[in-house]
């Protein structure tokens, strides 16, 4: 397989650690980006002119654009480009604050949307690309307590579904990775959880209650399923990581299905 030059927001930890140290492993170059980038020294004495690490904060856009240049500057090429930076926000839609919604969408969509924008013009001009959108079973699904992370996570479904029609034709394949839990600190300290109100207990505790009797996937583990991805000839749209998303998406979808059939008379009767 020809060597692959990657760009992965969000290296710092969890995913793209691990997918950045897999990438390295097989030969690959990486531009690794991270707010501290303290945190890849020991992949720099390891790996050395392979990786390039680039201190970035998604959610200002042109230091997005300064960073994709800067790789491509560096590199020469960009075949595959990650945005996997991002965090889970916690508390009941009620709960939520206006910053705290709106921090969630900067980072989870603007971020993903910026780092997309500025790598698009190379991918055109070059004939070839790869996107890779870091969604979420949430993406698809939703469950109490985290619907700033649902909104940001369908957000960003939406622009990459768009835009994987949008540049086929430029040859550049777009593909959202949509994993279910797994033992990284997504839910733990990268998190951040809105003040709580008491009236929801209940319902937040029926679903932590959930949550802990899920079985976690390993993040090291995923790093084997995404190079299948970013190495097959037409690779898809959308993949799961993980056991757990595909029954998920099975039952509510069936149910989606149901109710759409269910209320389609009202449908017809709305279009006159």
């Amino acid at each position: 397989m020809a060597q692959k030059t990657w760009f992965i927001t969000g290296t710092s930890r969890g995913f793209g650690r691990e997918w950045t140290i897999a990438a390295l492993e097989r030969g690959d170059r990486v531009a690794a980006t991270a707010r501290n980038i303290s945190s890849l020294d020991d992949l720099v004495d390891k790996y050395g002119d392979a990786l390039l690490p680039i201190t970035l904060d998604v959610t200002d856009h042109d230091a997005d654009f300064a960073a994709v240049q800067h790789a491509f500057d560096h590199f020469g090429v960009l075949d595959i480009v990650v945005n996997n930076a991002g965090y889970g926000q916690f508390g009941m839609a009620e709960e939520l604050s206006e910053q705290e919604m709106r921090d969630q969408i900067e980072t989870n969509v603007f971020g993903a949307i910026w780092v997309t924008q500025a790598a698009l013009p190379i991918l055109r001009a070059q004939g070839f690309g790869h996107i890779i959108q870091v969604s979420s079973i949430g993406g698809i699904s939703a469950f109490p307590n985290l619907s700033a992370y649902h909104a940001s996570k369908w957000a960003l479904e939406g622009f990459s579904q768009a835009l994987s029609q949008e540049v086929a034709g430029f040859g550049i394949h777009v593909t959202l990775i949509e994993p279910g839990g797994f033992s990284t600190d997504w839910s733990g300290a990268s998190a951040r959880r809105a003040q709580e109100i008491p009236a929801y207990d209940e319902v937040r505790d029926r679903r932590a209650q959930q949550r802990a009797a899920q079985v976690a996937g390993d993040p090291t583990a995923s790093a084997a399923a995404l190079m299948e991805v970013v190495d097959a000839a037409e690779p898809p749209l959308r993949v799961f990581f993980g056991t757990a998303p595909l029954p998920i998406a099975q039952a509510d979808y069936a149910s989606r299905l149901a109710n759409w059939e269910k209320w389609n008379d009202v449908a017809k009767l709305a279009q006159g």
